[in-house]
């Protein structure tokens, strides 16, 4: 369809007015709500994602790209619970109790939102009991960010949260940021590790059992 592919470009260009204009004119078109989420929004997102992940793009090329997706969801958010298209997954995102920082953590959430993920972002310095209680209220996923090596702890006080609170196994825990690594993930026992954003996509994907 060439005006999804023409929404996919605009997208991936950033041309957020052009985005919000080519998805009002499918809306008014009756083009199905889903197609133009997924093979217009998502798919260009994906590109994005995958540019980022071969260093085709850097940060402010995924922030301008993530802000032409939020353009053309503006438009079809209220349309999509009319259309009962639901979301892929939710997840609960923030950076752990301690951390101040957010590029990593509002990155991977854009990647996630674009992904067709709901999220519940829990912003910065966020305790472990703000954490057990977004899995509570529906994330099936939480994600962790950390990106001071001394605010690292805090990512196995929630992953040891989760366990007491008796959510293990209904609950996938996922961390990432500059300092962390797998074996860090593994020693916490957390069920995966993302080294970056886009990768961050897959390994939610992944622990829900979606790719």
């Amino acid at each position: 369809m060439a005006k999804l592919d023409e929404l996919k470009q605009s997208l991936i260009g950033g041309k957020a007015a052009q985005v919000k204009e080519l998805v009002q004119s499918a809306v008014n078109e009756k083009m199905a709500v889903k197609e133009i989420l997924n093979e217009g929004l998502i798919a260009g997102m994906a590109v994005v994602g995958k540019k980022f992940k071969n260093n085709e793009f850097y940060v402010p090329e995924v922030l301008i790209a993530a802000r032409a997706m939020h353009a053309g969801m503006e438009v079809l958010q209220p349309l999509l619970a009319e259309s009962g298209v639901e979301p892929i997954g939710k997840v609960a995102m923030g950076t752990v109790k301690g951390d101040l920082h957010d590029i990593g953590k509002n990155l991977v959430v854009m990647m996630l939102k674009g992904a067709g993920f709901e999220i519940d972002d829990l912003g910065i310095d966020v305790p472990p009991e703000k954490f057990v209680a977004a899995a509570k209220s529906g994330a099936k996923v939480v994600a962790m960010s950390a990106l001071l090596t001394t605010t690292m702890p805090g990512m196995k006080d929630v992953v040891e949260a989760i366990e007491k609170a008796g959510l293990n196994g209904q609950i996938k825990t996922m961390i990432g940021g500059a300092p962390v690594t797998q074996s860090y993930a593994d020693e916490i026992k957390a069920d995966g590790y993302a080294p970056d954003a886009s990768s961050a996509v897959d390994k939610a994907k992944e622990l829900l059992g979606l790719s």
